[in-house]
């Protein structure tokens, strides 16, 4: 029976939070649809376990992928869990690097990505140009730079949220939230069969970033466009995981949506 003390938490982030797969997908759609070709190099910012760029690498002979990250705990365990399962030539076409995403490697790339809001650690106009800016400089010229974001007012509450999966309970708290400044405090708790707990096994504090906050902040940057693909939702009124271009939208209590913004 998994417990609090035999899990991997990062391993149970992975089941519960990531689905590298689906973006992989996400990712190739939306740049063949701009360039009507392949996507094939890729840079995953904030890249914690590097699923997604595993995932990238696998999925396309041509395909190579950077991951950078600064906790180097985390990165060796992408090495052990993800990068070391891939064929000794996949592993030439996935870099894992340690350092800070806004002084990343010169080259640039088809896509610079930065998922599961790890760019609102950023809580400044003038650090979220900078780390902007430096996205840009490693987009390729027919490149796109891809984010998700959430929002709506429960995005703004207090609130707690379980999920149920078939070994454990995926816990989400919205801590605190400040409007007047936006820092916004959350935490990732796992419960187990037998009650036991792993408490805060991941701890974000963020700024909540709007949505027209980030599209100014962007074309700053140098971005030419910016695109927001909205999730639309099924018959029953329910998020449906599809995403499409939209430009005007009935706001709801809560949504996701990705930022695509174009070189």
């Amino acid at each position: 029976m998994l417990t609090a003390k035999t899990a991997d938490f990062q391993e149970l982030y992975e089941q519960s939070v990531q689905s590298p797969e689906q973006e992989v997908d996400f990712i190739h759609r939306a740049y063949r649809k701009k360039n009507g070709r392949n996507c094939v190099s890729m840079r995953e910012d904030f890249c914690g376990s590097a699923a997604l760029a595993t995932s990238w690498v696998r999925s396309d002979p041509l395909r190579t992928a950077v991951g950078i990250d600064l906790e180097p705990k985390v990165l060796a365990w992408a090495e052990k869990h993800h990068r070391s399962t891939l064929t000794p030539e996949q592993q030439k076409r996935l870099k894992l690097l340690e350092q800070d995403v806004r002084t990343p490697p010169k080259e640039k790339f088809d896509a610079v990505v930065a998922y599961n809001y790890s760019w609102w650690i950023f809580k400044t106009h003038k650090d979220l140009l900078k780390y902007f800016q430096s996205a840009r400089k490693g987009t390729a010229k027919d490149g796109m730079f891809f984010l998700d974001i959430f929002g709506g007012s429960l995005g703004e509450q207090v609130s707690i949220e379980p999920r149920k999966y078939r070994n454990f309970t995926y816990i989400w708290e919205q801590a605190s939230f400040n409007p007047i400044d936006g820092n916004f405090l959350t935490h990732i708790h796992f419960e187990f069969k037998d009650k036991t707990r792993l408490n805060k096994a991941f701890t974000y504090d963020w700024r909540l970033w709007r949505l027209p906050e980030a599209r100014e902040i962007l074309l700053e940057a140098g971005f030419s466009k910016v695109d927001i693909y909205w999730e639309d939702t099924d018959k029953r009124g329910n998020a449906s995981g599809n995403f499409r271009i939209q430009k005007k939208v009935e706001n709801e209590s809560s949504w996701s949506a990705y930022i695509v913004a174009h070189a």
